[in-house]
């Protein structure tokens, strides 16, 4: 069977990647085949089968399909399926899949899940595997952090995230706007988004640029924001650590900018979908996580983008890491070759030089080591030493039912971004979910 054969071309969206099904017998929704499985902990003395899924751009999906590829030569007795879908996608089918829990062996992790697959008995617990079955020497012991909960590890951080503005160097050469300065605040980020709407700049095609599309419609974004105001976002029992009040002023940043159509507009932002303002060209700069540079160049058609730091708060520049991670669904029969499939994505060199930095900075040195420092993965790289005095803590924990928080706030984003609500009004709603949500 070949992967190449049933691989889907797909591009990019803006900051939640856009994704096609691919790979192996799995399905065209991004859902695995059935994991199957009591999950009691049995190995197979014969021949295995393995489903890894994952959320990503078509960029992606190649270094995932190299990476199996080599996998399967160094273990001829697996066998390992593949499929990967939109991030919300992704989402969808592995909430259909953990109410039968049959989620599939091997699957990225975002943080923003943990909590919730911990907390219902989803994951499996990896603790009792370390070190002899999965080798974690080479891991910093605080990027196990992100990934440990109650004292007991339940992923594998595979590499490290910054956030980090990406600035389109050909698009803002065409309005003749210069890029936020060194130091530059939030304030000084919506002087820049206004002067390049102000330019009055078009494409070959005749469509306006903008300077961003509306950065509050982020949660991690409000997260960001949060740290540097000195606000802790998520308490250690798992509740919420900023008021309606934090979510008002935060979203108020953009008024001026949403009532002055100085923001990419909403309707086109959906219209796009699944690419986004910045893929296509049409908007001059993004935030997002560090390791989306190789998508970005990828589905943009240019290497002509630069990576500064987020904005400033009033205190200074303070930013947080996070970490890239795999799990394995607790439901697999086949914990063994699980754990030998998660060694092999933390350590195996190769990987390194496979994936570079498209999932972020390797979090081990062998890997690091291996990879072929130049253009994309040069810049990652050289973004993460820049920045990392700036670097005050780890990415907040999510708490449980964050990525229902998360879409409500993408949900509410949409609706300011339109004019039907205001911030208020979403924070009132927010907050209204973030109740019925929270255990």
């Amino acid at each position: 069977m070949s992967r190449t054969t049933v691989r889907a071309g797909v591009a990019a969206a803006g900051l939640v990647l856009a994704l096609a099904a691919c790979g192996g017998t799995s399905s065209a929704d991004g859902s695995s085949p059935s994991a199957g499985g009591a999950g009691e902990g049995a190995t197979s003395a014969g021949p295995v089968t393995l489903d890894l899924v994952w959320w990503g751009n078509d960029d992606r999906a190649a270094r995932y399909e190299e990476a199996v590829a080599l996998f399967e030569e160094q273990h001829p007795d697996i066998t390992v399926n593949t499929s990967f879908a939109a991030f919300s996608d992704y989402w969808t089918a592995r909430s259909t899949e953990s109410a039968a829990r049959a989620l599939p062996d091997v699957m990225q992790i975002d943080s923003t899940y943990l909590r919730q697959y911990v907390a219902t008995g989803q994951l499996l617990d990896l603790t009792d595997l370390l070190g002899d079955e999965i080798d974690t020497s080479g891991l910093q012991d605080t990027l196990l952090t992100e990934a440990t909960l109650d004292g007991r590890t339940y992923a594998m951080p595979t590499a490290t995230n910054m956030l980090a503005m990406f600035v389109n160097e050909d698009v803002l050469a065409r309005t003749g706007v210069a890029a936020p300065p060194e130091g530059y605040t939030w304030e000084d980020l919506n002087a820049f988004i206004a002067d390049v709407r102000a330019s009055g700049a078009t494409t070959d095609e005749g469509a306006a640029l903008y300077g961003s599309a509306d950065y509050t419609a982020t949660f991690w974004f409000f997260l960001q924001w949060l740290v540097q105001q000195g606000v802790t976002p998520f308490t250690e029992d798992g509740g919420i650590g900023f008021d309606e009040d934090d979510v008002v002023e935060f979203l108020s940043l953009t008024d001026d900018l949403r009532a002055d159509g100085a923001l990419f507009p909403t309707e086109r932002t959906v219209a796009l979908a699944p690419l986004g303002g910045f893929t296509v060209n049409e908007v001059a700069s993004e935030m997002s996580w560090d390791n989306f540079l190789a998508g970005y160049v990828a589905d943009s058609g240019t290497e002509n983008i630069s990576m500064l730091p987020m904005p400033s708060g009033e205190d200074g520049p303070a930013l947080f890491s996070r970490t890239f991670m795999m799990a394995a669904g607790a439901n697999t029969e086949h914990p063994q070759e699980v754990a030998e499939l998660l060694d092999f994505f933390l350590n195996e060199p190769e990987v390194g030089r496979i994936f570079g930095t498209s999932k972020g900075v390797p979090a081990t040195a062998a890997q690091r080591d291996a990879m072929e420092l130049a253009g994309v993965d040069a810049k990652v790289v050289a973004y993460e030493e820049q920045v990392a005095d700036l670097v005050t803590e780890p990415a907040p924990l999510p708490v449980e039912g964050f990525g229902t928080l998360e879409a409500k706030w993408k949900s509410l984003g949409e609706e300011l971004g339109y004019g039907s609500l205001t911030p208020e009004q979403f924070a009132t709603k927010w907050f209204a979910e973030a109740e019925l949500t929270l255990p």
